[in-house]
């Protein structure tokens, strides 16, 4: 299904605050008119997208399905098949589908998931052959330890790298916050492997005291992953608690504070931290209080929007939005607003080939959670 309409770029309304300076970015927006045009309508609770060389896609919905959209924009009529059981339940379900840079060698899938049930349960991490109609060979590379209970806060989101190592994030389980600062657990990570499942030598806890897989450690709940090819950083963003959301800029070893720092509350308004700043913890680049629910992370580069080339891209789920974060080096200089006219959730964000910005929407309908896949380019 493919409908077009024009959609204009406005001022954020809420300023962002900048955590290392906070200040608030006055400069008005400029408007910038995109085309908005709708690919395929009619998923339920889309969660993941993974563009594919050929010009398909892959949407994963959070109850359970993969599902295939055609180089026209076709969806197929019945998901991928191979799937193992997964639980859903909350927020637990199926998550990001993540193509191997030599997709179109070994037509390999990665892809995140919630295993087991209620009072025992993890995020999983697994790859898989994909023939264009099922999964083959599937095998799990990754599994969160120790089990929780509950269906909150997996994080789930995976990122390749240049040297052929993938990432993925973990998030705290909700009522295990505590565990994000320990490095005996994989509760609030972002962890590191092979491609394989194996762990890489150089990750910083190998031969020290901390489980092997970790990267980095002090997260809440990160659906947001992205590497910077040009600047060679990993951008990772975080839900905090009420307001806090974060964007951080991944370092081997780090410590991201929560919940030892944080620039949010509990949602009952309690105090979390007396601490926005902790010694021995790495700041955000950007906070977000109030908070704007930050889910799927694209860096832009393309040819279509030349001048956001470097810009960081943000879903926006309590906004119903796309925020272009502005960049100078490493630093957010300003934020824009798009799709707010919609009133959609945005989930998931990627940057095609040709620079054209895919997005993942959904909004509450009669029966359910309904979303769809968005191209924005520029207007003619």
């Amino acid at each position: 299904m493919r409908t077009c309409f024009a959609a204009a770029f406005a001022a954020v309304a809420a300023s962002p605050v900048l955590a290392a300076d906070p200040f608030t970015i006055e400069e008005p927006a400029p408007r910038e008119d995109v085309s908005v045009e709708v690919l395929v309508d009619g998923l339920t609770q889309p969660w993941g997208l993974a563009l594919l060389p050929d010009g398909r896609m892959l949407v994963t919905e959070r109850p359970g399905r993969l599902r295939l959209v055609d180089a026209d924009g076709a969806l197929a009529p019945t998901p991928v098949t191979g799937l193992p059981p997964i639980y859903v339940d909350n927020q637990a379900g199926l998550f990001d589908v993540v193509p191997h840079p030599d997709f179109a060698d070994n037509s390999l899938l990665y892809i995140s998931y919630a295993h087991g049930d209620k009072d025992a349960n993890a995020l999983r991490i697994a790859r898989a052959g994909f023939d264009g109609a099922a999964l083959q060979n599937f095998e799990v590379l990754f599994e969160v330890d120790p089990l929780k209970k509950g269906g909150a806060h997996y994080g789930a989101k995976i990122a390749f790298l240049p040297d052929g190592t993938f990432m993925a994030t973990t998030g705290e389980g909700y009522g295990y916050r505590e565990k994000a600062q320990k490095t005996d657990n994989h509760f609030g990570k972002t962890i590191r492997l092979n491609a394989d499942g194996s762990i890489p030598a150089d990750n910083p806890f190998v031969g020290e005291d901390g489980l092997d897989a970790i990267y980095s450690y002090g997260h809440r709940n990160p659906q947001g992953l992205a590497y910077d090819a040009v600047r060679g950083v990993i951008f990772e963003h975080e839900h905090g608690p009420k307001g806090g959301d974060e964007i951080n800029v991944i370092k081997a070893g780090r410590n991201y504070g929560w919940p030892l720092a944080t620039y949010g509350v509990d949602y009952s308004g309690a105090q979390i931290s007396p601490y926005q700043e902790y010694r021995g913890t790495t700041q955000p680049v950007l906070q977000w209080t109030p908070s704007i629910a930050p889910s799927g992370l694209a860096v832009y580069s393309g040819d279509l929007f030349a001048e956001w080339e470097g810009d960081l891209l943000v879903g926006a789920l309590s906004y119903r939005e796309l925020r272009r974060v502005e960049m100078e080096g490493d630093e957010p200089v300003a934020q824009y607003s798009l799709l707010k006219d919609r009133k959609e959730r945005v989930r998931d964000v990627r940057v095609g080939e040709d620079g054209a910005i895919y997005v993942v929407s959904s909004e509450e309908r009669k029966g359910g959670e309904r979303g769809k896949v968005l191209r924005l380019t520029p207007a003619k």
